[in-house]
């Protein structure tokens, strides 16, 4: 018997807005415990929540950038429930009313393409974090109140490569907004799956598992592959009833294997009910008529058509939007196109390895456009460039001192290279001879005499035309 996955994705991003979202609490991460926190944030007795209005527009540019319905009245319910790291013990979410509704996106792979509905995109604050340690647990509450936006897929996903195409394409739309950091290391990209199997063919839904707090792509295909095989695993065996049941399980990142954690709460467990402190949320024409910046889908695009550039080499420079970033300052300091690409994709790129990266890159876009404008000035040979991005990967220092200090800097004099020119000639009569003859091959041996004189710094395109003339 075959069997068909049926996966749907929450994905929790916090909005980087430098307030909470019912606060005037920092938001932060890594500051000192509980310092960012205030009466609202600490649920104390009489504070009033006040929603923060950047938390509403970058969620708006969000369902713009999935052509999603935007709902101008939207509602925050309470959901109710109690964790240490939950003071009021209730959650402020939209429920009834989400501001973001009925989006999809595209996604591409080895599946083919495919589209992926997006239920609804709510805002909510996020919860504190529990530190466990030895025998005891502590609460810092810094985190409690920061804006979370919620997206939630339809389950139209049906393998554990289309769920991390989705995320990835999720999260460089989230990045090119430049709504959030999607640091998923540091949890401001997190995602749960909730998971089923059927027999290929049924269109009923079985009993669905929710994997929560999944942080890493990785960890993200390895949890949907253990979690499909235990449950087909259970239905061959007959044991699918007892050992599949709706409850909220977490992944062991060492063992690779999911673990139940809780029973899984239905809706109406959460006792949701519209928060008497908050009034309906209206988003005015003027913030849901505001146009959103460039997505990465646009950017291929673009580069394709203004600059000549390949596909596969556009997707490389859109990869994140540092990258994207990085390339157009190149262009708006007049590199050539194609140079840039190729030295910021492959050169630049083939030298960035363990802990470095774009963010962190040694050479800096600056010294990267004066390497790109001394190899099209011929002040330096492609091959010497090489030499020189080298050099400043491990020098902090201009380009141009990086050129003299290597001695790489190339001769156009003509008055240098034409006394080299003449001394090769002479050196060779013979083979001039034969070049006269009709050998037209030995030019490039005349070519290399004449370079290997120069030491390498002559310009390669002078040396042709100048031996030309002589010959």
């Amino acid at each position: 018997m075959e069997f068909e996955t049926v996966i749907g994705l929450e994905v929790h991003t916090q909005l980087n807005t430098n307030t909470k979202i019912f606060c005037s609490c920092a938001t932060s991460f890594g500051d000192s415990a509980n310092a960012n926190t205030c009466p609202v944030c600490l649920a104390l007795p009489g504070a009033l929540p006040v929603l923060n209005k950047e938390a509403l527009q970058k969620a708006i540019y969000f369902g713009k950038a999935i052509k999603a319905k935007l709902n101008q009245v939207s509602i925050f319910n309470r959901k109710n429930y109690f964790y240490p790291d939950l003071p009021k013990a209730y959650q402020i979410s939209q429920f009834d009313v989400a501001i973001v509704e009925n989006g999809s996106l595209e996604i591409e792979g080895e599946f083919g393409k495919k589209t992926i509905g997006i239920t609804r995109a709510h805002l909510e604050e996020d919860a504190g974090k529990n530190i466990h340690e030895n025998d005891y647990s502590k609460v810092d509450l810094n985190r409690a109140g920061t804006p979370l936006l919620e997206i939630v897929s339809e389950p139209d996903i049906r393998s554990s490569d289309e769920a991390v195409a989705y995320l990835k394409k999720l999260h460089s739309i989230i990045r090119f907004l430049n709504i959030s950091d999607a640091n998923m290391q540091e949890g401001s990209f997190r995602c749960d799956v909730n998971i089923s199997i059927r027999p290929k063919g049924e269109e009923k839904f079985y009993t669905r598992v929710e994997i929560k707090n999944l942080n890493s792509f990785k960890f993200i295909q390895k949890a949907i592959e253990y979690e499909k095989d235990r449950q087909i695993a259970a239905f061959k065996d007959g044991t699918y009833e007892k050992e599949v049941v709706q409850e909220t399980r977490l992944f062991d990142t060492n063992k690779l294997i999911t673990k139940a954690m809780r029973s899984k709460e239905q809706a109406a467990e959460y006792r949701y009910f519209a928060d008497p402190d908050l009034l309906p949320v209206f988003a005015s024409d003027e913030m849901l008529n505001v146009s959103i910046p460039e997505l990465a889908d646009e950017k291929i695009q673009r580069y394709m058509q203004e600059y000549s550039i390949k596909e596969d080499d556009a997707k490389v420079l859109v990869s994140s939007l540092e990258m994207a970033q990085f390339f157009e300052y190149l262009i708006d300091n007049k590199c050539n196109p194609k140079l840039a690409t190729t030295w910021l994709s492959v050169e630049l790129m083939g030298l960035l390895k363990g802990e470095l990266n774009i963010t962190n890159s040694p050479v800096s876009k600056e010294q990267l456009a004066d390497l790109i404008k001394a190899i099209e000035s011929a002040e330096i040979s492609n091959k010497a460039a090489k030499d020189v991005l080298a050099y400043l990967f491990e020098n902090k220092v201009e380009v141009s001192k990086a050129i003299e200090t290597l001695g790489l800097k190339q001769v156009s004099d003509d008055g240098a290279i034409n006394e080299i020119i003449v001394k090769v000639l002479e050196q060779n009569k013979d083979k001039v001879e034969e070049y006269k003859a009709g050998k037209d091959k030995l030019f490039g041996f005349f070519v290399g005499q004449v370079m290997k004189e120069g030491k390498g710094a002559f310009n390669p395109a002078k040396v042709n035309e100048l031996l030309k003339a002589k010959l």
